[in-house]
């Protein structure tokens, strides 16, 4: 099992998790673990369960059934909203968030924050907006803006849901370089995706979901026709037959 800089292991392992939505099952029975330092991409049809998943994971979500356990500190990264921007704050702001979320609410702010502040905004070319409000961001900057956040944050454990929908392709591969940094930094990424070309370049592991676990381990294993084609048959079993969640009952 690995460690976590203070020597504490920091991946997430889930046992026989179960969870619902909306009365119906959205993950049923998955095991395994995500370990320290793996960079993961949640795939799967629509509807399989890939987002709630991730919020059991960040503990938004309780489990129906099952266990999830965590070690390290993490932070999630919801799905970018139109409502994300109409909070009063200026980008600064908002890259400083991280360092409350950090250190804690109760302590001011240190010259050193402010600085890890505006190196994050540099790193993902928002220095220029640093006194900007976030409402005069387009949907790029402000996924931007959040990952500063992010880095600023510096947690263990990093859950993001879908972090390139809506966004510029110039963000993207820029929030893509991040992503790498971390990965050699040692932190432990679970990222919910959609486009499978862009799990197949940059992630080197997968977890293929519909419901339950198709696949889970090395892209390459994982991403095949044939389990793909196995996923969406199961997805349309369900849909055509969705299963009520017994232990929502």
């Amino acid at each position: 099992m690995g460690t976590d800089r203070l020597g504490h292991a920091s991946m997430i392992e889930v046992h026989h998790l179960t969870l619902c939505y909306r009365d119906r099952t959205a993950v049923h029975a998955l095991s395994g673990r995500f370990e320290t330092g793996s960079h993961t991409a949640v795939v799967g049809p629509n509807g399989a369960g890939k987002s709630t998943l991730l919020a059991a994971l960040a503990g938004i979500k309780s489990a129906d059934q099952g266990h999830v356990h965590s070690h390290g500190k993490l932070a999630f990264l919801a799905q970018l909203s139109t409502l994300d921007k109409q909070f009063p704050l200026m980008v600064r702001e908002l890259a400083l968030a991280g360092a409350w979320s950090r250190r804690g609410a109760w302590r001011g702010l240190s010259k050193q924050d402010r600085l890890q502040a505006d190196a994050a905004l540099e790193r993902v070319g928002l220095s220029d907006f640093a006194n900007a409000p976030i409402s005069n961001l387009s949907g790029g900057q402000l996924q931007r803006a959040r990952f500063a956040r992010l880095i600023v944050e510096d947690a263990d454990v990093l859950l993001l849901d879908e972090p390139f929908a809506n966004v510029d392709s110039t963000t993207v591969d820029k929030l893509l370089e991040v992503q790498d940094d971390w990965h050699r930094q040692g932190k432990t990424q679970i990222t919910v995706l959609h486009d499978i070309s862009q799990v197949r370049a940059h992630y080197p592991q997968t977890l293929l979901l519909a419901q339950s676990a198709i696949a889970w381990g090395n892209t390459a294993d994982v991403l095949t026709n044939e389990l793909l084609a196995e996923a969406n048959r199961r997805a349309q079993h369900w849909r055509n037959d969705a299963a009520w969640c017994e232990v929502c009952e």
